[in-house]
């Protein structure tokens, strides 16, 4: 793109400083985070990112807002890269920032991201992207980011906009990423990348989250937990399909064949239950028991793992997780 791009990032975590690491270094964007936890640190510090493929860098973005009132005004992109946690009341939060002429980007996990934004700004381009980013957030505003980097991205197609329009606003965001040096593939249909990255986060995110042990130490720990794994990846797949996304035989080997090959992984909702914070669980795992329930998916293994979830994300909220011990029955 030629002359000035105008982006709004909202989310600063580990993910989210890395995005705005990308697209901070792209000489024609001004960008403008929105940090909440963070913002502080941020405000006063900048961003530090410690990465394998980019060395480390200390940067400050144009502008950081605490809130998106305080960022008020016209953006060309509003990159959401927080948590899919209450995705309703976050698109209503972001009218400040986004007018008809934005472009919205969706960098979360799960399925059914989209809804609530078309719901909230039905003339806008949105943008669908899963992520295959590494990074951990070791303290406000420092990151530290491993080799794994990857983006997929696609539309998530609006009848009410040109095709030609909306084509020409991914072609745009392409350039960034193009320019920011990262890697990304173009998807025809986003939403099948986005069902592969769920049916991998429901067996990772939610069983590391119920047993607080890593991947390779719940797939050693008894007979049983890679039939049920793959039990409950495959309902996943299934649920998928009867909603229409043609996901691919062999999926669930290829996913297991990914894990093996990689060390004991502590996963991003694990680390949130340890830390106490709300867990990312509609969009990862309601959208399929959800879809399942109104299609008629048998989904057995899915319907318990995600009660258990629950329970545990109303015990964090209750601030129920790892008490002190009083007494014992």
């Amino acid at each position: 793109m030629s002359g000035k791009v105008d982006v709004c990032l909202y989310g600063a975590g580990a993910i989210g400083s890395f995005y705005a690491f990308i697209l901070n270094r792209v000489s024609n964007v001004q960008l403008t985070i929105i940090a909440r936890s963070n913002y502080e640190a941020i405000k006063a510090n900048g961003i530090t990112l410690d990465s394998e493929n980019h060395g480390k860098h200390l940067f400050s973005p144009y502008k950081v807002a605490s809130t998106p009132a305080e960022a008020a005004g016209h953006y060309d992109y509003v990159v959401c890269v927080n948590k899919a946690i209450n995705q309703e009341a976050v698109a209503k939060s972001l009218a400040p920032v986004i007018d008809d002429t934005t472009t919205i980007v969706l960098i979360q996990n799960g399925v059914g991201n989209e809804d609530p934004f078309r719901a909230q700004f039905p003339n806008s381009t949105i943008l669908s992207c899963v992520t295959w980013v590494g990074a951990t957030q070791t303290s406000p505003g420092f990151v530290k980011h491993i080799a794994s980097e990857f983006t997929e991205i696609g539309l998530f197609p609006n009848p009410s906009v040109s095709p030609n329009i909306e084509s020409s606003r991914l072609d745009n965001f392409i350039s960034l990423l193009k320019a920011g040096n990262t890697k990304f593939a173009i998807e025809d249909n986003i939403q099948i990348r986005r069902w592969e990255k769920v049916v991998w986060n429901v067996a990772w995110n939610a069983i590391t989250s119920l047993t607080q042990i890593d991947t390779q130490t719940w797939l050693h720990s008894s007979p049983d937990s890679i039939p049920l794994t793959k039990q409950l990846m495959e309902e996943v797949i299934e649920v998928a399909r009867k909603s229409g996304v043609p996901m691919r035989e062999g999926l669930v080997e290829e996913l297991f064949v990914k894990i093996l090959a990689l060390p004991g992984v502590y996963t991003s909702m694990q680390k949130d239950v340890v830390a106490r914070n709300p867990l990312e669980i509609d969009v990862i795992l309601g959208v399929p028991v959800t879809k399942a329930r109104e299609l008629g998916v048998k989904t057995p293994v899915l319907e318990v793992i995600y009660t258990l979830v629950q329970a545990v994300d109303y015990g964090i909220r209750q601030g129920k997780i790892f008490p002190s011990i009083s007494t014992s029955v």
